[in-house]
């Protein structure tokens, strides 16, 4: 079985962890009615994309 000859160095092991970060998603704002969304989705609160409405609004 193969084991490791060295034991991995604190600088060598962080760099290997140097790309394993988070990051924020990109929020972009809808035109129609200012709330933010996701970048080329439907806008989860007015439902339209582009100036079409896809999802059908719900009016109170």
């Amino acid at each position: 079985m193969a084991v490791p000859k060295r034991k991995t160095s604190r600088s060598r092991r962080g760099m290997r962890r140097a790309h394993k970060h988070l990051t924020a998603p990109c929020v972009s704002v809808c035109p129609r009615c200012k709330a933010p969304k996701l970048p080329h989705r439907v806008c989860p609160s007015c439902g339209t994309y582009r100036g079409k409405e896809f999802l059908p609004s719900e009016e109170v």
